[in-house]
């Protein structure tokens, strides 16, 4: 029983095989992927994994993005507390020069050219 189908789907293959619409089938196949191989597609398995590696650059990305500006909050409070220092430690270096100078911009200033 099961040759007797197995030969009945034979013959209706080879009957399919035999029909011009088995021809019309190949050639057009034949001219789709000729058309298909001229527009530089892709499978969609390389789409797939060209997503996948996107996907994990995005994250990367995204982390090192994070870290750089931990790293950035870290270095904004001691760059102020380095200025601050730097500030104080010049005042307390000449602190009697200060006051000279403040005196000295504001008394005017007279010259006498003599002709």
């Amino acid at each position: 029983m099961n040759s007797f189908f197995n030969d009945l789907q034979s013959k209706i293959n080879q009957a399919m095989e035999a029909t011009p619409a088995k021809d019309i089938e190949k050639n057009v196949k034949a001219m789709m992927s000729q058309g298909f191989s001229k527009l530089d597609l892709v499978t969609r398995e390389e789409f797939d994994i060209q997503s996948q590696v996107l996907a994990k650059t995005r994250a990367k990305l995204e982390a090192l993005e994070a870290k750089v500006a931990q790293l950035e909050a870290m270095l904004v409070p001691a760059a102020a507390s380095t200025s601050s220092a730097a500030s104080a430690s010049a005042e307390m270096a000449a602190p009697e020069a200060a006051p000279e100078s403040a005196a000295a911009a504001t008394e005017p200033t007279v010259s006498i050219e003599k002709s």
